[in-house]
């Protein structure tokens, strides 16, 4: 069995990827991760270069022979989603990642126990210092090229970071993004998206007549795949919330229910593992209403159980708890007829490429915002005005049930460029070292590349990392030899420049 301690090559790239797990780094909190790159960057001697949003950019010269030096960038960004199992204590805000080593046939990762694990991206991170490392300490020798490594922030939270670069703060012709998922693969296009939000005024309250005894239930999901809302949006995974609003909606169109509550979810970027309603029925309709509840489990169970092995769907009567805060009946039924009918997963495949997604919606969370209901979703597509058919599609539902609409967080694709140079250099390189072609692929996921590719339109991007699997969820993990593959394929990619 492998250990931490000696875990493989480069030593460089394991040392700083432990340090970085030991690092609160949620959107919105990079300043612990951007003072540790600022500070090894201060021990390498290299210039370096932060924005008003806290970009980060650190210089390494070419030698001072070179005149013109070949100018390329590598990127990455400083943050990670942060997700937890239900039932795990830890502070994201201080608590390091517990990490551990795990064995699934036959192939070694890197995975947390309980939490999201960061390699997205603090591979990235860890691939750039782990370069400037060797070629401060002169194991890497690199006399035609000047390199930058970018760091942005809050790339999952809206891609805020890239949105606010300016367009002198690097200095590049090419940019390699370490932003990828498999080791296979070079990714040279990415889907844009939008956010698409409803709000609900709860301002109001519901009373209930004195005649009428109401039992109050307690009805959760857990213990889903979740994952990426791009990248496993067509993996027929279950959403937690279109799961609850379900049975919901079913209970309140056969008895009637007076709600109390409906949250879950977490990010924008991920497919909901977990949901939660309390809401009353009648008391003298409860046993029905409990048997009824199986039934819409049972059924549940026998359309996803072979996806979501884990999945646990439970029910029960709450004791002495208050009859509060109910919302009106008019506003219930309208918020679990949107939730029912809410689109959700792909909406069309690539008439091309049947494998992947075209255009996409995610019922991301709801959650309460002060006296608001939040209900947010999130849309993708590699076509701008599918894009926009699709958020206009939940806009008029959400005009239906009158709920206020807001649109935020839009970002741009990246047009793919077949011509690319750098991607004519990286097909060598691969093929050099693994005697085989790279994939060269498009994919249903926000890059900040797009972006990029928008505010530097000069610069020649593409993008690659090694194999993670399960991203944005708990069982997210690295594989532990598909890191030196990606770090050759990178120091030979230097070379072929060289």
């Amino acid at each position: 069995m492998l250990e931490l301690n000696n875990i493989g090559t480069p030593k460089e790239f394991w040392h700083y990827f432990f340090e970085i797990c030991k690092i609160p780094r949620c959107s919105g909190n990079e300043e612990s991760i951007r003072n540790f790159i600022e500070n090894n960057a201060l021990n390498f001697n290299f210039i370096f270069k932060r924005d008003k949003i806290g970009n980060l950019v650190v210089i390494v010269p070419a030698s001072q022979s070179e005149k013109k030096p070949i100018k390329i960038a590598f990127q990455c960004h400083m943050d990670m989603v942060c997700e937890k199992d239900f039932n795990k204590k830890h502070d994201f805000s201080k608590d390091p990642i517990d990490i551990e080593i795990i064995k699934i046939d036959e192939k070694y990762w890197i995975k947390a126990k309980g939490t999201t694990l960061g390699a997205d991206n603090g591979v990235g991170i860890a691939y750039c210092l782990a370069l400037m490392d060797m070629i401060f300490n002169k194991k890497l020798i690199i006399h035609k090229i000047s390199l930058e490594f970018l760091f942005t922030v809050q790339e999952e939270k809206g891609l805020s970071g890239a949105f606010n670069i300016s367009d002198d703060f690097i200095n590049s012709d090419y940019l390699i993004n370490l932003d990828s998922e498999e080791d296979d693969k070079i990714t040279i296009g990415s889907a844009g998206g939008i956010n698409t939000i409803g709000s609900i005024n709860l301002n109001i309250k519901e009373k209930i007549r004195d005649d009428i005894k109401l039992k109050p239930i307690k009805l959760s999901i857990t213990n889903l795949n979740g994952g990426h809302s791009g990248i496993d949006i067509n993996k027929g995974r279950g959403n937690a919330l279109k799961i609850i609003s379900k049975i919901l909606w079913k209970i309140n169109n056969r008895y009637g229910i007076y709600l109390n509550s409906i949250l879950g979810g977490n990010l924008p970027n991920a497919i909901p593992r977990e949901a939660e309603s309390i809401f009353y029925v009648e008391e003298e309709k409860s046993n029905e209403i409990f048997l009824f509840i199986d039934q819409i489990i049972s059924e549940i169970e026998l359309g996803i159980k072979n996806i979501e092995k884990d999945m646990k769907i439970r029910y029960e009567e709450l004791k002495n708890y208050n009859i509060e805060n109910i919302y009106p009946k008019t506003t219930s039924d309208k918020l679990l007829n949107v939730l029912y009918v809410i689109p959700n997963g792909p909406i069309s495949i690539h008439p091309k490429k049947h494998d992947l997604v075209y255009t996409s919606t995610n019922l991301a969370s709801i959650k309460i915002k002060g006296q608001y209901l939040k209900i947010i979703t999130s849309q993708r597509s590699l076509h701008h005005v599918s894009k926009k058919i699709i958020s206009e599609k939940i806009q008029a539902l959400f005009n239906l049930a009158d709920i206020n609409i807001d649109l935020i967080g839009e970002y741009p694709g990246w047009i793919p460029n077949f011509e690319s140079k750098l991607l004519k250099i990286v097909e060598k390189s691969y093929k050099e070292l693994y005697k085989r072609d790279p994939i060269i692929q498009t994919i249903h996921a926000g890059l900040e590349t797009g972006i990029l590719s928008n505010i530097f339109p000069n610069i020649d991007i593409i993008s690659l990392g090694p194999l993670i699997l399960e991203g944005h969820s708990p069982n997210e993990r690295l594989q532990i030899n598909s890191v030196e593959k990606i770090w050759n394929l990178i120091i030979t990619i230097l070379n072929n420049f060289n």
